[in-house]
């Protein structure tokens, strides 16, 4: 970032590739001028607003809620809504924005996220309840509590996804974010399957094909870390019989939290 009177200004270079039209993707650099507020987001609606309307990226809430501008900056991905443009700027003043990798480009920094909502389907995100609902409340352990706050945080921006090598090099692989999901219906203590949960994660595209090297953890806006989910889940589905029959003891009698020694 350099001087410029009062101003400071920043070269934006972003990857465009348009697959109708490019044969491969290209930079195109921008100067757009940068105060302390200026977020990466603020620098793109900048340049599609006053300098290339043609440059195209998905955007929505703003507020690091929603996902939808994960982004691969400087070669790390993460939400730009909310990352100072200042803390992403080399000694030259410039940044490179790039698409999330791993993805089929539609365009510029959009890329088709399909295979990843068809990984979050694969698992059954949603709750299937027991057919006899207990009269008294859904008794839930601190551990339990603990896992299933973790996994509710994911905002499913794919940032884990697009970082991990194995979808890389398989896209039946299950990936971290839906892994993760599976792990908060598998602890929930609702929940009325979770031995059929734990054999499709325990297959050759689940929670073995990870290689802990734990990409997802640094891209996660959030904080969260589906590799630890990861690693319940290999323990878990060795002896996810014994864990449904604990389950289903748990709902029908007083439900009592299922015993650690079954969890580990």
């Amino acid at each position: 970032m350099v001087q410029n009177g009062q101003a400071k200004t920043a070269t934006v270079r972003i990857q465009r590739f348009n697959p109708d039209v490019n044969r491969k993707p290209y930079l195109d650099e921008y100067t757009i001028e940068v105060t302390p507020e200026t977020t990466i987001l603020d620098a793109l609606e900048t340049i599609k607003s006053f300098q290339d309307g043609s440059v195209t990226f998905r955007r929505s809430c703003r507020h690091a809620i929603c996902g939808s501008c994960a982004m691969n900056i400087n070669g790390k991905n993460m939400l730009v809504c909310n990352q100072p443009l200042r803390e992403h700027l080399d000694r030259k003043g410039r940044v490179t924005i790039r698409p999330l990798p791993y993805l089929p480009i539609i365009k510029d920094l959009v890329v088709d996220r399909s295979v990843f909502w068809e990984q979050y389907i694969r698992v059954k995100p949603w709750l299937v309840p027991p057919e006899t609902v207990p009269e008294r409340e859904f008794r839930v352990s601190p551990e339990e509590v603990a896992a299933l706050n973790n996994a509710e945080k994911c905002i499913m921006c794919g940032a884990c996804y697009s970082a991990c090598t194995v979808t890389a090099m398989s896209k039946n692989y299950i990936g971290p974010a839906a892994l993760l999901k599976a792990f908060l219906r598998i602890l929930d203590p609702r929940d009325s399957i979770p031995a059929e949960r734990l054999a499709e994660v325990g297959g050759d595209q689940g929670v073995y094909r990870c290689h802990t090297i734990f990409n997802c953890i640094d891209a996660c806006p959030k904080g969260l870390d589906p590799t630890k989910a990861i690693e319940a889940m290999r323990g878990l589905a060795m002896k996810r019989m014994a864990f449904e029959e604990a389950r289903q003891a748990r709902q029908e009698t007083i439900n009592e939290p299922i015993p650690l020694n079954v969890i580990r």
